[in-house]
């Protein structure tokens, strides 16, 4: 009698490869691969099932670092690589990894057309503000005054915001997170949890070109500085002292004190509130904290169930016969015999 064998579940050591991990000591991607590494056993995914693709940039050296199927591909197009994944084996578990560099600028195209249509995949966007790979130029996401090779006198841009972006561009999930931050877990286990085009901004510290930009609020001193949004909860943050309120008159947030724990006045986080993740993704940081979290979780219909949908129901009661497709349309046929010399 043959006996069943029990399939162990993985631990994150089996999502290790043998390669040597190559980033600058001390880069917050480190913290970003490890976090990913713990959550893909308590996500339940299995290394063969499993793909991860990348553009080019210091993250998009991820999918050597992950055991599993991977391609590490050209700049921007880790969006349309992907989409051909999904749609060719769609019970892939498909996540792209990409840069503020490589996601918004040459690729901000493929970054749109992927979240409006929809596919089923987790987007993690590390957004260190510069582009790290190729010697600290500014990016899409740098702030206004930031100085680089590209910008001797200080960027004039207005920086790109990679999640209101995304929501302008039809994303049906939205959240952030902090590459060094116990909560960037849960983040990825919300996202991976969600049917549809999930992006993850992660804040990711570059200590050579842009060292600390996210201090104010990422260190552990400045946490106070952190709105850790939950559906269902009031938006409290300053450890609890602060919250926010809405507006009615101009339809915008405030921030107002809570006294003796009295949260009455404070707005409750809808994560389904189109609306609201609006309003929190636009907050301007110093004046309100930084939102962090899931702020949006809306599910809708998925591209590639829409897409398979399509094929089975054109294709339902034909025969295949490749001769009549290609026969078919405008053909002729030569019956002379070729010229002889």
């Amino acid at each position: 009698m043959n006996e069943i064998t029990t399939i162990r579940p993985s631990t994150p050591k089996d999502w290790e490869t043998d390669q040597e991990v190559r980033w600058c000591p001390g880069c917050g991607d480190y913290a970003i691969l490890k976090a990913v590494q713990r959550t893909m056993p308590e996500i339940g995914a299995t290394p063969e099932k499993t793909v991860f693709v990348s553009g080019i940039g210091c993250s998009s050296r991820f999918p050597y670092y992950m055991e599993t199927y991977g391609f590490h591909t050209i700049h921007g197009r880790a969006p349309a690589v992907a989409t051909g994944v999904k749609l060719a084996n769609p019970d892939l578990d498909v996540w792209i990894i990409t840069g503020d560099g490589d996601g918004l600028s040459i690729g901000g195209n493929h970054t749109m057309h992927l979240l409006r249509r929809n596919l089923d995949c987790q987007i993690l966007l590390f957004n260190n503000e510069i582009y790290g790979l190729t010697k600290g130029q500014y990016s899409p996401t740098s702030r206004e005054g930031t100085r680089s090779p590209s910008t001797p006198f200080g960027s004039v841009d207005h920086p790109a915001k990679p999640c209101a972006f995304a929501l302008g561009s039809g994303a049906r999930f939205i959240a952030r997170g902090i590459d060094v931050n116990k909560n960037l877990p849960s983040v990825l286990k919300a996202a991976h949890a969600h049917k549809g085009a999930a992006f993850v901004e992660i804040f990711q510290n570059c200590i050579v070109y842009n060292a600390d930009v996210f201090a104010p609020f990422a260190d552990k001193a400045n946490a106070g500085h952190q709105l850790w949004v939950e559906h269902g909860q009031p938006m409290l943050f300053a450890g609890g002292t602060k919250g926010l309120a809405l507006d009615t008159a101009r339809l915008t947030l405030t921030v107002i004190d809570v006294v003796d724990g009295d949260a009455s006045g404070v707005l409750v986080h809808d994560m389904t509130n189109r609306m609201l993740a609006h309003l929190l993704v636009e907050m301007p940081f110093g004046p309100f904290p930084m939102a962090l979290g899931v702020i949006y979780d809306d599910p809708a219909p998925t591209f590639e169930n829409a897409v398979v949908a399509q094929n089975a129901a054109v294709g339902e009661g034909k025969i295949a016969d490749l001769q009549k497709l290609v026969s078919k349309g405008q053909t002729w046929q030569v019956d002379k015999e070729p010229r002889t010399a």
